[in-house]
């Protein structure tokens, strides 16, 4: 394949604020907030690609084994797109925060007036073996996809919450807490008025390990449950349709948690540690499905589908090097979605055959069934994620430090662009990388004397970085290429290569 053209993506985002802040007694804080928010966005692409087609000879004892001995065909696609975004977010907001003899009490209020404005203009054109994908007759020109409209949305949320906090203490280091609220938001736009409880339920057990009177042990340990019923209002990308439209009927995608989760503060080589676990499930419903084009996510604007979210989460942190924290997590999770009304057909040939475009001989269906896919994974779908951050230093010279990154994810899901969600079971690879930097400290520290100007820095470091040091190609999507057939090939779309970064930072 072969690129030209351009794309420009630009964002301008300003944002301001005035609090106040009054402390009427030592137990009673309130906060007042007013803040602006406005952005302006402009995604401009024309990008034509150009491909070939061709048939590798697979004999192992071929001379041209891995060669391209048959020409397929040709072809070129033509994506076009001048869209613009205007969102001016102007809030008002109050919270409080009142101590109680037996609780610490919390609360909020705010409404927030949203103004949109979005402008889209995007068309492709495939092109196969120079005949244009649909096939065309007379002197029109099909696309095989337009989009233009003008889009304005105004609306008004309102939201508060309470939550209280309960300590009750049994002595001997032990202890239970209990975190409680509710949240409830209002939007003008669908009408609708949400409600979310939620609780939270802390044990610490005061565990003490005895060796002799003289040598006792604290094993600090928290374990705690959770659960709770979450809205999540939609914003304006999540009420846009692929048509173009708004659907005024959108609601809030829904879903119940429960967790369960366990902490404990230990030490290592007399330095601090804390290890952390947490298992969860979440029922979900009302979701809005989506899709991911390159790095733009494709709502399709319908409360049409239910899911759900499972996994366990584990991470050590800690004081590998004394003063230096480091840390290690990871992720295992299964999240899946069924769409209510999505279905396909199986076609079959005389022979009994399935249809398949571009592959089968026959063509012509002579029978189908109906097929319901049920629950697919969601895009966000990945079962396994590991990270490691770990920070050292210099032997002899503390300003001198150095840190590594290391990050492993198994595959994400993919399908054609085609909003239909059932197709995107394929996976994308493992993705794998590792960043390193190094650290040196100039003013701040321990000896380092200050003069003059320097006198108004407290703190001064340069760190040069690699990120990706190992130059992997990960992927984080596929272009697909149509042939006059309709037989799809997808091509993998790689994230940055190695890079390197430099930065200077100061605290005044």
């Amino acid at each position: 394949m072969y690129f030209d053209g351009r794309e420009r993506t630009a964002f301008e985002t300003y944002f301001g604020a005035l609090n106040l802040n009054v402390r009427s007694s030592k137990d009673l804080l309130l906060k007042f907030q007013a803040s602006a928010y406005r952005t302006y966005e402009t995604e401009r692409f024309t990008i034509q690609g150009q491909y070939r087609l061709g048939e590798l000879e697979r004999d192992l004892s071929s001379d041209q084994f891995g060669e391209v001995v048959r020409d397929l065909g040709v072809g070129t696609f033509l994506d076009h797109a001048r869209n613009t975004l205007d969102a001016t977010v102007v809030t008002v907001a109050h919270k409080g925060y009142l101590q109680l003899p037996n609780s610490y009490l919390q609360w909020g209020v705010d409404a927030r007036h949203e103004v949109i404005n979005d402008q889209l203009n995007e068309w492709s054109l495939l092109d196969s073996a120079d005949f244009s994908v649909p096939l065309n007759s007379g002197e029109s020109l099909e696309l095989s996809y337009a989009l233009k409209s003008q889009l304005r949305m105004e609306s008004i949320r309102a939201s508060a919450y309470v939550q209280n906090t309960w300590r009750w203490d049994q002595g001997a280091d032990r202890w239970w807490t209990l975190v409680a609220g509710a949240r409830a938001q209002h939007w003008t736009y669908n009408g609708q008025t949400v409600a979310s409880p939620r609780a939270r339920l802390t044990f610490h057990p005061g565990w003490k390990r005895v060796f002799s009177p003289d040598s006792i042990i604290d094993r600090d340990y928290s374990f705690w449950l959770a659960a709770g019923l979450y809205y999540q209002p939609p914003f304006y990308r999540e009420v846009r349709k692929p048509d173009g439209t708004l659907n005024p009927d959108i609601r809030a995608q829904r879903s119940i948690h429960l967790l369960m989760g366990m902490d404990r503060w230990f030490e290592i080589w007399e330095r601090p540690f804390k290890f952390t676990a947490e298992a969860y499930y979440k029922a979900m419903d009302d979701l809005i499905p989506y899709e991911v084009d390159n790095i733009r996510i494709r709502y399709y604007g319908t409360n049409n589908a239910k899911g759900y979210a499972a996994g366990v989460d584990a991470k050590l942190a800690g004081q590998f090097i004394e003063g230096i924290d480091s840390w290690m997590s990871i992720g295992v999770m299964q999240t899946r979605e069924d769409l209510k009304d999505d279905f396909f057909y199986w076609r079959y040939n005389a022979a009994g055959d399935t249809i398949r475009p571009g592959y089968t001989f026959d063509q012509v269906a002579v029978d189908s069934s109906r097929v319901e896919p049920g629950f697919i994974p969601r895009p966000t779908d990945q079962r396994v994620s590991v990270a490691m951050f770990f920070q050292d230093e210099m032997p002899r010279w503390p300003t001198f430090k150095v840190h590594l990154n290391l990050v492993f994810g198994t595959g994400l899901p993919f399908g054609p662009p085609n909003f239909n969600r059932y197709a995107d079971t394929l996976r994308t690879q493992i993705y794998r990388r590792v960043d390193i930097g190094f650290s040196k400290q100039f003013l701040g520290a321990k000896g380092q004397e200050k003069s003059g100007w320097l006198r108004h820095i407290d703190n001064l470091w340069l760190t040069a970085e690699v990120f990706n040091l190992l130059n992997i190609n990960n992927t984080i999507d596929h272009t697909w290429v149509t042939d006059v057939s309709g037989r799809q090939y997808s091509v993998p779309d790689f994230l940055t290569p190695r890079r390197f970064n430099l930065k200077l930072i100061a605290w005044f």
